[in-house]
């Protein structure tokens, strides 16, 4: 695939007015006074001193009573029929207590098999054959973990080894059926399309001038520092179950236990303490937590699992993994007019995306970016192979990434190929101010933007006339320089509803603000922060916008049975959604009372004694 700096050329100067001197926030504007701390403000971290001393609580710092471990038996090929699971060696060695197999969940209530948050259908545990590598086969409980590591060496599984499909234009062909379970047998899952094809195909009979290209994004792994894990802890006498998870999410994976389990909802408690980062990889709802809450279930203990890093690595969600062919049309002037694009989605054995959006392809259709346009169509195709299953957004919207990348890279090989620099031509092709509220020609509606202020601005903080005259300088010597630009436009907020959807609940999320007597706070949302701050942030946000200092604000966040139902923190949604309910006009009603009759210690009572330090005792 030829690179960016093939393709470019010294940059041209630019043309009279269009100055990088534009206004800009440089200098913060601040409404609160320092007492109380509201945005603007530097502050630090709430959150960071427990982090800082190692005091932090994580999932594997839960320790309870009794407790037992799970470790899980995983298949070494990625497509096998299993003849038969042997487990009496394992189940002979001092402590372990049991294996749960994929039979004893189909015993327990077709518990061996789940949905996915897109409406697909995942093993928990197989019966019949996996489907990818490193597929949970089996689990051993046992009373320690060291002893669960070393009984799932002594379950013997004979697999019968099958083809395997790790190519998804082969996987079309459908000459190996991955999902044999579905009543089509056929490794296509669906078709999703946006835009007007017509429309497109006409623009593109006109154009002056087309670019084609193939891109493949290749699968990669979030790699959180912490891996996932879950304490499942089931309370015979209550019908109560106690969850402590790795959960970007808890209330929405409260849901899904209940709909997979069938205890009910309110019998559910899931608890998602500090994590050690998220990146979309703590969405899911992987096969190891359901076998966990099983455990918990057949045991009465509490059991807790925590899976390794080559676990984590092998078996856990992905994002990318897209193969792309786009076209790009421009006019006799150079104008970008149309985009049409082909995408071939690998979504490995199952489709299990942590998709918040109501499209199978996620936000792909902002695949038109920054650019104006008169028409785009695009289509996505997604199919099963013999991989691990998910799909997450990494660092971004789902999906957004690969349509940037996408659009990014067509512009610099269109204006490679008039001649252009990448610079001055996306200058030429922006949307413009005075176009706001824009409509795509895929169907987003743009609210506002200033993109070649913004590109301007940027280009005279690193002196980009000077770095092409660099280029060019190494260049004539033999030295290779490149220089890389890219307009990042996202869908941020997952919000509103027209748009968004998780298991048919819609996209929302929830603030409740506790005002004490004494004029201190708490605030709850369902949010779960994984390393963002948002105890820091909230705070200020609140401060900002009624008046309370931030630091006698105290936030609190995973514990579905104190915050309000929310859909958690992924694809840049927590900072424009979860706070904003707390400056409501009830909540401004309230602040007024409370300045202005502040409680009182009641006259003849003793008041509260000042803290004396052990030098004044």
């Amino acid at each position: 695939m030829p690179q960016l700096d093939d393709r470019t050329e010294p940059h041209s100067e630019l043309a009279d007015g269009v100055s990088a001197q534009v206004p800009t926030t440089d200098e913060v504007q601040i409404k609160t006074p320092e007492n109380i701390g509201g945005m603007g403000h530097r502050k630090k971290r709430k959150e960071d001193p427990r982090f800082l001393q190692g005091k932090g609580n994580y999932v594997d710092d839960v320790k309870l009573p009794g407790m037992l471990y799970m470790d899980i038996v995983r298949s070494p090929y990625a497509h096998a029929k299993i003849n038969k699971i042997d487990a009496s060696a394992a189940l002979e060695m001092d402590g372990v207590l049991a294996v749960i197999t994929g039979e004893d969940l189909k015993a327990a209530g077709d518990l061996h098999w789940m949905p996915t948050l897109m409406s697909d259908t995942q093993m928990v545990l197989p019966i019949d054959k996996v489907v990818y590598y490193a597929q949970e086969v089996c689990a051993v409980i046992a009373t320690s973990r060291y002893i669960a590591a070393d009984a799932i060496e002594q379950v013997f599984v004979d697999y019968e080894p099958l083809d395997a499909v790790v190519d998804p234009f082969e996987a079309m062909k459908d000459k190996v059926i991955v999902r044999d379970d579905k009543d089509k047998k056929t490794n296509h899952i669906w078709h999703w399309e946006a835009g007007d094809k017509a429309a497109t195909d006409a623009v593109f009979n006109d154009a002056t001038t087309v670019v084609k290209e193939k891109f493949y994004i290749p699968r990669i792994h979030v790699s959180s520092i912490e891996t996932c894990g879950m304490v499942a802890n089931y309370n015979k006498v209550r019908e109560h179950m106690q969850i402590y998870m790795t959960s970007q999410a808890p209330h929405a994976h409260r849901t899904v236990f209940a709909l997979v389990s069938g205890i009910p909802e309110h019998k559910i408690q899931i608890i998602s303490p500090d994590i050690g980062g998220g990146f979309g990889g703590k969405v899911p709802v992987y096969p190891g937590y359901v076998i966990c809450a099983v455990a918990s279930l057949v045991t009465g203990k509490p059991v807790k699992w925590i899976e390794d890093r080559s676990e984590n690595l092998q078996a856990d969600s992905f994002a990318r993994d897209y193969h792309i062919e786009a076209e790009m049309a421009a006019d006799k002037e150079g104008r970008i007019t149309g985009l049409r694009v082909k995408t071939l989605s690998d979504c490995g054995a199952a489709d299990a995306a942590a998709n918040p959006s109501k499209f199978p392809a996620g936000l792909y259709s902002i695949c038109t970016g920054s650019y104006d346009m008169k028409a785009a169509h695009v289509e996505v195709d997604g199919v099963y192979t013999t991989k691990p299953p998910g799909g997450v957004a990494y660092r971004c919207s789902f999906r957004v990434t690969e349509a940037v990348h996408m659009v990014e890279r067509m512009t610099d090989i269109m204006a490679h190929d008039l001649g252009v620099d990448p610079a001055d031509y996306r200058l030429k092709n922006f949307i413009r101010p005075d176009q706001f509220p824009y409509k795509s020609p895929t169907g987003w509606e743009y609210d506002s933007g200033n993109y070649e202020a913004a590109l301007n601005k940027a280009m005279d903080m690193i002196d980009y006339r000077g770095l092409r005259k660099e280029q060019a300088e190494k260049r004539a010597k033999g030295e290779l320089m490149g220089i890389g630009i890219s307009s990042f436009t996202e869908v941020v907020g997952a919000g509103p509803s027209k748009d968004y959807d998780i298991l048919g609940i819609k996209m929302f999320d929830s603030a409740e603000i506790r005002i004490h007597p004494t004029g201190k706070a708490m605030a709850r949302f369902g949010t779960k922060s994984q390393g963002q701050g948002h105890e820091t942030t909230y705070a200020q946000i609140i401060a900002e916008e009624l008046g309370l200092p931030a630091d006698d604000i105290e936030v609190e966040e995973g514990d579905t049975d104190t915050a309000p139902y929310g859909l958690g923190t992924y694809a840049s949604r927590s900072t424009p959604t979860a706070p904003r309910p707390t400056a409501s006009g009830p909540t401004r009603a309230v602040l007024p009372q409370l300045r202005a009759r502040p409680p009182q210690w009641p006259r003849g009572r003793s008041g509260p004694r000042r803290r004396r330090s052990p030098r004044t005792c």
